[in-house]
């Protein structure tokens, strides 16, 4: 049977099957997801949804294996969280290749106050469904669960594989979830999805790279009460970080991507200093010492190394007057991660474009996002991934979190209409 009848076979038995799983299906692992809460920091019910993940796959009609990150790992990443086991569960459908691969991440922020429904209910109402997670990324987990499962009605193993991997801890960074699937070589994807939140017009195809520092002011400690005695290092952190800022300024401000950005403002590096500050002991003592935090993101044009000999450069040069009146000062860097983007002409981000054009009517945005996704670890492996998912990313980590069903129902038909064009292109 020619190339072309082959995918047009399988597209039509993966939307049958997709429209008869529907709403109900979504809704119902949605509602199991949401009501487990994978709270990180620490890393709470993260056994409990493993074996629920494991069940939802298998009723799936997937191959399903569950692995545990080991304690060795999660001492080198997360030493405080070390006591939390962490679990990566894999469901894999076929033998053949190609394979493409839906990566989803299961933890959660914690809750937080605001919220006028119970955040680990899913709450509907009409289009709309309420819960931590709906957006980040339980919604999308959900959908991409929807998609594989009519996939496994459909027997698109026929043609080729279908992978999905749930991990932990993509909201403290990803190293003990993505990066240790990826490194311990559990997967090896033609092709990688991550249905985070992009939205169903967008397509991420990478995110800005981050380096995250930590700056000690040290003066001298001394009675409140008699001030000339110390050297005070909150004033001094005050006038080294407005110093920084402006020499960072100087250095930025003539720089721009020339990827694409949802928002044009998006397209620049940028600089967010003091997102942590610590310091002080008591409202009666000259404070001797004062950190705080610096969060440098990254264009895809630069690369990491030059970014820190540029902050310490540029950190140099506002510290000098603090170091003549007493004060030292120290940088330590504390998290970095390089830009990273594939073509937006490859064959997955060609596809993925066809699909959702025949959802939605016309084609989606291919952008970069201004933060950070798990999905670079796939891309600094040399696999082609995207992040494509439904949600507006403003509810993310909000009061009544939200999302839409009737989005999530779009984005699983458009996982659905990859497939064939993947495993069966028409040639």
């Amino acid at each position: 049977m020619p190339s072309c009848a082959y995918e047009a076979a399988l597209r039509e038995r993966l939307l049958d099957h997709l429209e008869v799983l529907g709403k109900d299906r979504l809704l119902e692992v949605l509602g199991k997801l949401v009501s487990i809460p994978t709270v990180n920091p620490p890393g709470e019910s993260y056994g409990e949804m493993a074996e629920a993940l494991q069940e939802i796959m298998e009723d799936s009609g997937y191959d399903v294996r569950v692995v545990e990150v080991p304690r060795s790992y999660l001492e080198k990443y997360i030493p405080a969280y070390a006591d939390h086991p962490r679990y990566i569960v894999l469901a894999r459908l076929g033998s053949k290749g190609p394979v493409l691969h839906f990566n989803s991440h299961y933890d959660v922020v914690p809750p937080g106050d605001g919220w006028s429904r119970d955040p680990f209910r899913l709450t509907v109402e009409g289009d709309i469904v309420y819960g931590r997670g709906v957006v980040d990324m339980k919604g999308g987990m959900a959908t991409a669960i929807l998609a594989a499962h009519a996939a496994s009605r459909a027997g698109a193993e026929e043609l080729g594989s279908i992978e999905l991997s749930f991990t932990p801890d993509e909201e403290t960074g990803g190293e003990t979830g993505v990066k240790y699937l990826v490194d311990s070589g559990l997967v090896s994807p033609d092709y990688v999805i991550v249905p985070e939140a992009s939205g169903s017009g967008n397509v991420w195809i990478g995110n800005k790279g981050n380096l995250w520092a930590e700056v000690e002011v040290r003066g001298r400690q001394a009675h409140g009460s008699t001030p000339w005695l110390g050297l005070n290092a909150f004033e001094g952190m005050a006038k080294l970080a407005a110093a920084l800022s402006g020499a960072l300024s100087r250095r930025l401000s003539g720089r721009i991507s020339s990827y694409p950005f949802e928002d044009p403002r998006g397209a620049r590096p940028t600089v967010n200093l003091g997102g942590e500050v610590h310091g002080g002991a008591k409202v009666n003592v000259v404070p001797g010492r004062y950190s705080f935090t610096i969060d440098r993101r990254l264009i895809p044009e630069e690369d990491l190394e030059s970014a820190e000999a540029e902050l310490r450069s540029a950190l140099e040069e506002a510290a000098a007057p603090l170091r003549e009146e007493g004060y030292e000062v120290e940088m330590r860097v504390i998290s970095r991660s390089p830009p990273s983007v594939v073509d937006p002409r490859g064959r997955l981000a060609t596809a993925l474009s066809e699909a959702i054009r025949a959802v939605k009517g016309n084609g989606p945005s291919l952008t970069v996002c201004p933060g950070g996704l798990d999905t670079r670890y796939f891309q600094m492996a040399g696999i082609e991934a995207l992040t494509y998912g439904p949600g507006d990313t403003s509810y993310a980590h909000a009061a009544d979190e939200r999302n839409s069903i009737s989005e999530m129902l779009d984005v699983a038909k458009a996982y659905a209409l990859l497939i064939p064009s993947l495993f069966a292109p028409c040639a």
